[in-house]
């Protein structure tokens, strides 16, 4: 049986998934293209974050890259300038509330960015200058609690405005735009330029 995988820079505002079933409206991920029956979401990105979805129509696939050995990096804008001292201690793991109990972050990658990352506007305003100045880092981790990067910037007194997923693996959203989906063959680049590849391979498709 032949499988489809996809690439998707989620918006701000959509679920990460196809069904939802209480009476509140919600946008889903398949106002956004016509993805093929038994396409599914690898891993999930909440409502109001962005950036790098995949989706499969293979189960195997999807198990694979959902692992802990595959590593997730999130671009954050937080309120504050936030300081080296924060950037280590995330780093080193910090304690987050998770399920009800006390919970420490496994020790993960993390750096300031200097530039501002060109995304463009978010769905929704972010709040302007006028409330404080804001800052943007990179986060990369290999669990995937629930809102935990959110956490973890909050529990070093620097909470989350903005979150974007920039890689999975070695996937990236490279220019991506919000809301845009390529199809590729396989999601098993042992390289940037072979995933690179299949975007400019596959992106006559969509656009």
């Amino acid at each position: 049986m032949s499988h489809q995988h996809f690439i998707l820079h989620k918006p701000y505002g959509y679920l990460s998934q196809f069904i939802y079933e209480l009476k509140r409206k919600k946008k889903l991920l398949g106002e956004l293209h016509p993805f093929p029956e038994g396409t599914m979401a690898i891993g999930r990105l909440d409502e109001d974050s962005e950036g790098l979805l995949l989706l499969t129509t293979d189960g195997k696939v999807s198990e694979q890259i959902r692992s802990k050995k595959v590593d997730k990096e999130y671009y954050v804008q937080v309120d504050g300038i936030i300081s080296q001292e924060a950037i280590d201690n995330i780093k080193k793991g910090v304690e987050i509330g998770f399920n009800g109990t006390k919970y420490i972050t496994k020790p993960c990658e993390a750096q300031l960015i200097s530039e501002v990352p060109n995304f463009g506007e978010r769905g929704k305003k972010i709040r302007d200058e006028r409330h404080g100045p804001t800052s943007w880092a990179s986060i990369t981790v290999n669990e995937g609690k629930f809102r935990q990067v959110r956490k973890m910037t909050a529990a070093v007194g620097f909470p989350t405005l903005r979150l974007v997923r920039v890689r999975i693996g070695n996937v990236h959203l490279n220019d991506l735009q919000s809301g845009e989906v390529i199809e590729v063959q396989n999601f098993n680049g042992n390289s940037n330029d072979n995933i690179n590849g299949n975007f400019n391979e596959n992106r006559q498709i969509t656009e």
